[in-house]
């Protein structure tokens, strides 16, 4: 008996070191971001794709159903690793969409500005580990890599996005894949996978680097991104899900937004673009095709969720899993752009080796995309897609997990300026050099502790602005302003928790309201920095211009050889036409 005794009270010592060594040890920081992925793409968030590991975490952590990020992915990615505004980053925009008159415009470099620091910098300086594997699109030139913003080691990509099998680029904007090691340009192995590769990278890095040092983890996937490809396993897990179409996909995730509480019961539906084709209008061969891109675009969430599953078995072998903070979201809405309707882009894509085959849909060389019908449905509960800050732009996954958080789903309101003070302060980090930029976003971790519902009250304002394309949030209303070509550049106000599909503008109903958030916008804009838009702008002219820009300055050695070569055969045919001409005057 006395042994029984001395054993468990032994036992009850080592778990109480355990715990007070675990509670000693500053937590590893894991963020983990998603690309393009609509609020109901994930699993635990209603969505088709089997996203396991994800939906493990959320289950032991915070389920946000009412955040908001950016429309756009770099200006998303540059909030989140450092707390501010957008337009106080230096990244106010995308440098794909970015007018000629902004150019070089404080606020609109289309980089990291000095005063900012990133969550690198911060945790770096409080004894961290900072490493990143995946997207980074902060910059494109060596001094703008993330070594250049506190990591310690990374493998980057500087584009919006490239191949997932290949290492060359995805649209004529790029001449090829620009993927950076530590500050250095480099190339991909033979046999790389997006996510796979982020994934053995970042465990190359751990495995590399000190370990009696806490870590911070930054996994920016490809996944969901256009050119969507996926595993062949995977993809065949999703043969058929959508053969009814994006009408039915959108009001199958309209009734599960009920039912699991992203929207009020009886909320309207949100009307589908103005443009979009009908499903049973379409040709057998369309429907074969559509069908196709949306099963990979699954099976590439899919995909990344097994290798986060990799990742999250590989800290738990390592003793390091319970002791982490996990962050998962996505930068933006659903990807709208079609990739079988603009000539030249088919010129460009043949000339590289593209197919949209629905027989080799998501394999090596083809060229996947969802286009505006499927991201349409894709963001319900919510308004349009990327680009825009209507619903389906901007209302996104977010989920919380790490020491000290019990399992809840919370409709606190929270912005992706929130989650850099949240993670410093979670984790105590010193205060920031005097010369560093402020931040704006708060900390989220009062409701993330139970301590409160809601660091916003109903005075408080939430905005975002990015290429003309606004919103303001206070207390249950929200101001919507979108551009040309889907918007007419006017202010609409809606109800956003009766409306959350933004079906009804209250503008002319509710005068007052509307003068009062657009009047809070304006004085937002004043003290951040938004550049008025220039008169006409139009998103897909400015890419067009930007992209054909952008392919002469990459081909034009190629063009001039060419050009000369032009002028020559028309100078000989010339001279033989002359000859000809005289042969038979003669």
């Amino acid at each position: 008996m006395r042994t029984i005794i001395l054993s468990v009270f032994s036992a009850l010592l080592a778990v109480t070191g355990m715990q007070a060594q675990t509670e000693t040890q500053p937590p590893n920081v894991v963020i983990i971001l998603v690309d393009d992925a609509a609020l109901m793409d994930l699993g635990v968030y209603g969505g088709e794709a089997q996203t396991p590991n994800i939906d493990a975490l959320a289950a032991r952590g915070a389920m946000f159903t009412q955040y908001r990020t950016s429309p756009l992915c770099s200006p998303t990615r540059a909030m989140l690793l450092t707390g501010l505004d957008n337009h106080q980053t230096g990244v106010a925009t995308i440098p794909e969409v970015l007018p000629a008159e902004h150019k070089g415009q404080a606020g609109y470099t289309m980089a990291l500005e000095p005063g900012v620091l990133t969550l690198a910098d911060r945790l770096r300086a409080a004894g961290y580990r900072t490493l990143m594997s995946g997207k980074w699109h902060l910059g494109e030139t060596a001094d703008e890599m993330p070594n250049s913003h506190g990591f310690d080691r990374s493998f980057a990509l500087a584009a919006s996005g490239a191949d997932n099998w290949d290492d060359k680029s995805y649209m004529p904007y790029y001449k090829d894949a620009p993927w950076w090691e530590d500050g250095v340009e480099t190339s991909l192995p033979e046999d790389f996978y997006s996510s796979e590769f982020i994934v053995d990278k970042m465990i190359e890095y751990l495995d590399g680097t000190d370990q009696n040092q806490p870590f911070f983890a930054y996994l920016p996937f490809q996944a969901i991104h256009i050119p969507v490809q996926a595993p062949a396993e995977f993809i065949a897990k999703y043969d058929g899900v959508y053969d009814q179409g994006w009408g039915a996909l959108r009001e199958a995730r309209f009734e599960r937004a009920q039912d699991i509480g992203l929207i009020q019961p009886g909320a309207p539906l949100a009307e589908m673009p103005a443009h979009a084709r009908k499903w049973n209008e379409l040709s057998d061969e369309d429907r074969e095709l559509y069908s196709a891109m949306m099963e990979v675009n699954a099976a590439m969430l899919d995909a990344m969720d097994h290798h986060i599953g990799r990742f999250v078995e590989y800290l738990k072998a390592n003793g390091q899993y319970e002791n982490s903070i996990f962050v998962i979201t996505s930068d933006n809405g659903p990807e709208y752009n079609r990739g079988d309707s603009d000539t030249r882009l088919n010129i460009w894509r043949s000339l590289n080796g593209y197919n949209i085959d629905p027989e080799r849909a998501g394999a090596p060389g083809s060229w996947g995309f969802i286009g505006p019908e499927w991201a349409a449905a894709a963001a319900t509960p919510g308004a349009l897609y990327k680009f825009y800050a209507t619903e389906g732009g901007i209302r996104a996954p977010l989920i919380i997990a790490g020491p000290g958080v019990a399992p809840v789903k919370t409709d606190a309101p929270a912005m992706v300026s929130d989650l850099a003070p949240t993670l410093l302060d979670w984790i105590d980090a010193p205060a920031a050099p005097q010369d560093a930029k402020p931040i704006t976003g708060r900390s989220l971790l009062p409701v993330l502790r139970g301590q409160a519902d809601t660091v916003y009250g109903p005075e408080d304002i939430r905005a975002i602005e990015v290429s003309g394309n606004s919103a303001l949030f206070k207390g249950d209303y929200k101001i919507t302003r979108s551009m040309p070509p889907m918007g007419d550049a006017q202010w609409k106000l809606f109800n956003i928790v009766s409306d959350p599909g933004e079906t009804t503008d209250l503008s002319a109903a509710q005068p007052d309201v509307l003068a009062d958030l657009t009047a809070e916008y304006a004085a937002y804009a004043a003290a951040i920095g938004v550049l008025d838009m220039p008169e006409g702008y139009n998103s897909s002219e400015a890419i067009l211009n930007n992209a054909t820009a952008r392919f002469y300055k990459h081909n034009r050695h190629v063009l001039i050889i060419l050009g000369i070569i032009a002028l020559a055969l028309v100078y000989v045919l010339y001279r033989v036409i002359r000859a000809v001409f005289r042969r038979l005057s003669t």
